[in-house]
């Protein structure tokens, strides 16, 4: 396992600015405030929306503009890596990132998110917010609660039928799946309207209409059915995998959190379930800075530019205070979380053979 292990710590989830005076968090987070990074990055977000939002432009008007022809669906990957960035951007308003007034991050959320993307904003935000504020903890976190996939062996003991068959092969059948995924994100979306008050629920339901109206009409007025098809299909399926391989790394195959057992605080609970991604720019930029998965843990609202400076930080203050800190090559990360999935899986594969 080719990673590097450096030494690290945990918090509770949020605006990561209040921490017991004697907490191991504390003086990491005195000194990433000291530093200025958590400070917001307006200019630096201005250029990435104002990039990502022409990006879209840009290839929304060469699909009408080569319109009814095969050379189309070339277009669809393009939509799909920007599609990335534009959640990327819904992700980042949703922690604050990006503006320092909630109802700017909510309008910029809902656009990227709902508008754009056909995904509601509000599902994302609850769901991922709770994730954050306990990851890999088997209870709490939604992330891995038993469902398609499951990520400990009393979860894959109480499998049965077809989700049985799921179970032994979920290792191969992970990114395939992930193929599903920018369908699944709409689907949850619309059916998360009924958990929201009456006027978000309007609000939310409006954008999601708009957006899957707006993605057909783009289509349809500019190639038959059977080629707007085809490249709604490939789009999408790609939009999910590039998802995945965004999420996949970050925590899969990390410590999961004894539900029993000792209670951590906010360093532990952050750094020892999260794998950091090395890389270079072009790393960052096709990670939307998730490959920073420590930093963004320990400083959720750290404005994304900025999770690359705070990582030396972070990684000295772990190796002071004695946790383990886990970077890695992007192939590896991948390698290690199918590994997890696939020892996960195997006693029913032994099962099976018996």
């Amino acid at each position: 396992m080719s990673q590097t292990t450096a030494v690290v710590g945990a918090r509770d989830p949020g605006d990561a600015v209040a921490a017991p005076p004697g907490s191991e968090f504390a003086p990491l987070l005195r000194t990433v405030k000291g530093r200025g990074l958590l400070e917001r990055r307006h200019a630096w977000y201005a250029r990435c929306i104002a990039a990502n939002a022409l990006a879209l432009a840009g290839v929304a008007t060469g699909v009408v503009l080569i319109g009814d022809s095969w050379l189309t669906l070339l277009l669809a990957p393009l939509l799909a890596v920007f599609g990335a960035r534009t959640a990327f951007i819904g992700h980042d308003a949703g922690h604050s990132q990006i503006a320092g007034d909630k109802t700017v991050n909510r309008v910029i959320g809902l656009i990227h998110g709902n508008l754009l993307l056909g995904m509601s904003y509000s599902w994302w935000n609850d769901k991922h917010n709770r994730h954050h504020a306990n990851p890999n903890h088997i209870d709490k976190d939604p992330d891995v609660v038993a469902d398609i996939l499951v990520f400990t062996g009393e979860q894959a003991k109480h499998r049965s039928g077809f989700r049985r068959w799921l179970t032994r092969n979920q290792a191969w059948l992970f990114f395939p799946l992930t193929l599903l995924e920018g369908i699944a994100l709409k689907v949850h979306g619309f059916q998360d309207l009924r958990r929201q008050p009456r006027r978000e629920r309007d609000v939310e339901g409006a954008l999601l209409v708009g957006h899957v109206v707006a993605y057909a009409t783009l289509l349809l007025i500019s190639m038959s059915p059977g080629k707007a098809l085809a490249f709604a299909a490939l789009h999408q399926a790609l939009f999910g995998l590039h998802l995945g391989l965004a999420f996949a790394p970050n925590h899969k195959g990390m410590e999961m959190p004894d539900p029993d057992g000792e209670r951590w605080g906010h360093l532990r609970r952050q750094v020892l379930t999260s794998r950091n991604i090395r890389g270079s720019v072009l790393t960052d930029w096709f990670l939307g800075g998730l490959n920073y998965q420590v930093e963004h843990h320990l400083f959720p609202s750290m404005p994304r530019p900025n999770l690359r400076r705070a990582q030396p930080l972070v990684r000295a203050h772990c190796q002071d205070v004695g946790i383990s800190y886990v970077e890695t090559g992007l192939v590896d990360s991948y390698r290690q979380a199918l590994r997890h999935l696939h020892e996960v899986g195997e006693p029913l594969r032994t099962e099976w053979t018996e």
